[in-house]
């Protein structure tokens, strides 16, 4: 069904803009009632570990040095060094002429070097240059590239480029996973998520992901909620699965659980895993490790306890 909408701008549009309309106020209203969801204690300690393992460890800053990229590395693999029993995180995220450092540094533990790619965060540049910077991060052994879409084209209903783009750019990534980025503070309504997540999914995005943390409003439940169902009624239509990543101002952990219920019930248990969840966060991860220390020693050890990012 979906495989011949692609061929002309007119047939992305139709699909596009026949999508089911968001209800502002009811998403709104819905993300508002999970929020508020309580979780029993025994499941609040999964909760941590389980937001833990799906941490992004962001550090997208012109300041940053190797020593930053390296301690930051350590850290993702060893969040807790005083407890052996805390997991590590899902990837560390960094620009392109840091993957090397991240790699080197990460070796085999199994935590993936994610790349913010594609002229990272405007998106404005040529597709040369996108598709030159996304090689460039592979072959520097990025696992995965955060692309961002040119937002300019998307809202003035350029949907074939921006579709066009990302099947480029995922063919540029060769083996590494695609999460694409839509800055969704700068979509200005649910519709235009509804759509572009749609569109990031049918040119073969692994990933949907809220924002690139530069523009605010970044990451919100109402955002991500529209974002979950359109990853849930994209299996029911395809029966692929594709991932959500929320970024940008979830800093603590009470936040992180509000998302995972959501998670929980608007597309269910099956993505309650970092291969399908994953938060995008530079300051979580320490909230997460207060309050995980907190359960198992019953006391807080206090912000200045972990490192500071």
């Amino acid at each position: 069904m979906l495989a011949d909408v692609a061929s002309s701008d007119a047939s992305l549009r139709r699909f596009l803009h026949g999508l089911p309309g968001v209800d502002q106020v009811g998403a709104e209203a819905r993300a508002a009632g999970l929020g508020t969801r309580s979780i029993k204690t025994t499941a609040k300690a999964y909760a941590l570990d389980l937001a833990i393992r799906m941490v992004d460890l962001t550090t997208l800053e012109g300041a940053d040095t190797p020593g930053k990229v390296k301690a930051l590395s350590a850290k993702a693999m060893r969040p807790d060094p005083a407890d052996p029993t805390c997991p590590p995180t899902a990837a560390v995220c960094v620009y392109p002429d840091m993957v090397p450092v991240a790699k080197q540094t990460l070796g085999d533990s199994g935590v993936h070097v994610a790349a913010v790619a594609t002229a990272f965060p405007s998106g404005r540049a040529a597709l040369d240059i996108k598709l030159a910077d996304t090689r460039d991060a592979v072959e520097a052994g990025a696992d995965e590239i955060d692309m961002v879409i040119d937002r300019g084209a998307f809202l003035s209903g350029r949907y074939l480029q921006v579709f066009e783009e990302i099947v480029a750019v995922k063919e540029a990534c060769g083996p590494a996973h695609l999460k694409v980025i839509f800055e969704t503070g700068e979509l200005q309504t649910y519709d235009n998520v509804r759509r572009a997540s749609w569109l990031a999914m049918m040119a073969g995005g692994h990933f949907i992901k809220t924002s690139t943390g530069k523009v605010q409003p970044a990451a919100t439940l109402p955002v991500t909620l529209v974002m979950l169902e359109a990853v849930r009624d994209f299996r029911d239509v395809t029966g692929q699965m594709v991932g959500v990543k929320p970024a940008g101002g979830i800093r603590t952990a009470k936040d992180a659980i509000k998302y995972l219920v959501m998670v929980n019930e608007v597309t269910g248990p099956d993505w309650l895993d970092p291969d399908w969840f994953r938060f995008g966060a530079s300051t979580l991860l320490n909230d997460l490790l207060m309050q995980r220390t907190k359960m198992t020693t019953g006391r807080y050890s206090g912000p200045d306890y972990f490192t500071l990012d």
